[in-house]
């Protein structure tokens, strides 16, 4: 009978106690997992409107100085002094626009703001999907650990137990990656 160790009632409580906990500690890593993964696609969401906003500033952007640079030729051409106020009003107002359209502090809405925006969205959906990682780790070590510590109480291995833990204990460090410093490891 070596290596194998009959585990007293008390013994049977304690692992059954320790299921429970390491069951728990998996509820809790799911949670977290499962938020962390919802994050980082409101983040994904989240950048993906910000560039097309971006793009969309770009295009008008785009068409607003091409007009300005038409209204540039005709303005050489026009040789009515009235003709040449307006257009010259309209080219600054045009300039004025495609300026603010690359940046917009006031609003937060310029191209370059809007890149500054869309490129944090981008880093918060990575630390998402890194704490996703962590926690779909953890969630692992907690699922075998499990499954390490009721074979014990099937097979009366009390090692088992022991590693069952130390997986729960390795879960409990994933854990804490995933909360406090999510890319560590990936």
């Amino acid at each position: 009978m070596s290596g194998h160790v009959e585990t007293p009632e008390n013994g049977n409580k304690k692992i059954a106690l320790l299921i429970a906990v390491l069951a728990l500690l998996l509820a809790l890593a799911e949670i977290g997992g499962k938020n962390a993964e919802n994050e980082a696609v409101a983040k994904n969401i989240e950048a993906s409107n910000l560039w097309a906003f971006f793009q969309a500033k770009t295009i008008r952007g785009t068409v607003v100085r091409t007009a300005t640079e038409a209204m540039e030729l005709d303005l050489a051409d026009t040789t009515d002094a009235a003709a040449r106020e307006r257009l010259q009003k309209r080219i600054e107002a045009w300039k004025a626009t495609a300026t603010r359209y690359d940046t917009e502090p006031e609003t937060n809405e310029g191209r370059k703001e809007l890149a500054a925006r869309a490129k944090a969205a981008e880093q918060k959906r990575d630390d998402y999907k890194a704490r996703n990682e962590n926690f779909e780790i953890a969630s692992g070590l907690l699922q075998i650990g499990i499954v390490v510590v009721s074979a014990s109480i099937i097979t009366g291995v009390t090692l088992l137990a022991f590693v069952g833990g130390g997986l729960g204990a390795a879960a409990i460090g994933f854990m804490g990656l995933a909360l406090f410093a999510p890319h560590l490891l990936f």
